[in-house]
């Protein structure tokens, strides 16, 4: 599989991101996906596959714990672009039985805990979509985490068994509000609100002015901690 990554880098490291959107849409078809938390960043990536008319491959985790800043978007960005989303969710008798088990707040009570509510609500409705898929394309970049600082824009996800995109891997937080306020594209509004990172709302807080970017994310877990499991580099 390292030949595969290999010569898709070699194809595509002089291209700007639009262009290696273009250059996915062409090389996987209808075998790729674009997986959007609907953060800023994928709402660029979102623009640009809309501009390619390719953006018919969006899907969503609606993890049952989301705020509803994040609903608007999805809503707004159905409307402007005139696309369906593709919603997915947990398995009900797998959440049932977590929440009876540990209880509804069970992510605050272990590291080992709350990675088991992102598996149940996260991961497995992840891997089910996955498993038709041969890439997937996602919205990180290297400056979010020092769980990302090594991240490529091409790599193989050994977790998921597929090409995984990171078309912004090199972009700056600059370049990404760049382009959404020069093509005015949606974005969560809670961004306005002191939320760099926004994931399910129990789990989000605003950062302080100047704080880290992922620092309201998981607050009261060490920054090494600080990936649900959709992110892993084994």
């Amino acid at each position: 599989m390292n030949d595969k990554i290999d010569s898709l880098i070699s194809k595509t490291e002089k291209l700007d991101s639009f262009e290696l959107l273009r250059f996915i849409v062409d090389e996987f078809g209808s075998k790729f996906a674009l997986a959007s938390s609907f953060s800023a960043e994928d709402m660029v990536i979102t623009d640009m596959l809309c501009e390619l008319k390719a953006a018919n491959c969006i899907f969503t985790l609606d993890t049952g714990r989301l705020a509803q800043e994040t609903y608007d978007v999805i809503e707004e960005t159905r409307k402007k672009y005139g696309i369906e989303i593709e919603m997915l969710f947990p398995d009900s008798a797998r959440l049932e039985d977590l929440t009876m088990t540990y209880g509804p707040n069970l992510f605050y009570s272990s590291v080992e805990l709350r990675k088991l509510c992102c598996q149940v609500r996260k991961v497995e409705p992840l891997r089910r979509k996955l498993s038709q898929l041969d890439a997937w394309i996602c919205g990180l970049r290297r400056e979010q985490s020092v769980t990302r600082d090594q991240l490529k824009r091409i790599e193989w996800d050994e977790a998921f068994g597929l090409v995984k995109v990171n078309p912004l891997a090199d972009w700056s937080g600059e370049q990404v509000w760049k382009h959404i306020r020069d093509n005015e594209v949606p974005y969560n509004k809670l961004h306005d609100k002191g939320y760099p990172s926004i994931g399910c709302s129990p789990c989000t807080r605003a950062v302080k002015e100047g704080g880290d970017i992922r620092s309201g994310r998981w607050w009261w877990e060490s920054p090494e901690h600080k990936e649900c499991g959709l992110h892993i580099h084994p």
